[in-house]
């Protein structure tokens, strides 16, 4: 499997690995990361914050055995940190452990049911085993962020897998729209309806 990027301070990144976009290991998006509670200890929220950053680090130099283990302490600091579930995931989907990734991540949208990185990579994991429930986490994580390109692009490819072309299409218009780099990933058949225009944003991706 192609490395992955990660996460690093408050921005995200992603890598194209078998076609599928996966979102990586992701350190903090806010400044407390303590189960979204602003009432939480300082010291606490600051261990935790420590804690991620570090199983961070462990993940940049693939040092899995290492991060998996600083994730799970900072579950026990705090056990409905969205971030550790979900970074666990992760790095179970990188080993191939897709019983563990579904099962973190299930943790992690148990938590926040609007989680669009666990969302999407939960769809990602399920596209082969469960299309329909791949199908139901991408339409969820578009609900959340609309702008969410390589979802609809993910959401086209699995629509077009059951034969609703007309949904695909209109999935792959809207990923092209959002970022048109995305058109060289549209299936053949779709490649012409779904080809950017001219005066389309060249922003890029927002997943």
């Amino acid at each position: 499997m192609k490395r992955r990027r990660l996460w690093a301070g408050l921005g995200a990144a992603a890598v194209i690995a078998g076609g599928a976009s996966v979102w990586a290991v992701q350190s903090r998006p806010d400044a407390t990361s303590l189960s979204g509670s602003d009432s939480a200890p300082t010291g606490k929220a600051t261990r935790v914050n420590v804690l991620l950053e570090t199983g961070l680090a462990q993940s940049r130099y693939q040092d899995r055995e290492g991060a998996e283990s600083t994730f799970r302490r900072v579950l026990k600091l705090d056990p409905r940190n969205k971030i550790a579930w979900y970074n666990l995931g992760v790095l179970a989907h990188q080993d191939g452990r897709a019983t563990d990734a579904r099962d973190a991540y299930e943790k992690a949208l148990k938590i926040n049911p609007t989680y669009t990185s666990a969302l999407f990579n939960e769809a990602v994991l399920l596209e082969s085993s469960e299309p329909e429930r791949a199908v139901q986490l991408l339409r969820r994580a578009i609900a959340v962020n609309p702008k969410a390109s390589t979802a609809h692009l993910r959401l086209g490819l699995a629509l077009a897998k059951k034969d609703q072309d007309d949904d695909a299409r209109d999935s792959f218009r809207r990923a092209v729209a959002l970022d048109p780099s995305l058109h060289s990933q549209v299936p053949e058949p779709f490649k012409d309806s779904a080809s950017p225009s001219p005066s389309t944003s060249q922003a890029g991706s927002t997943r």
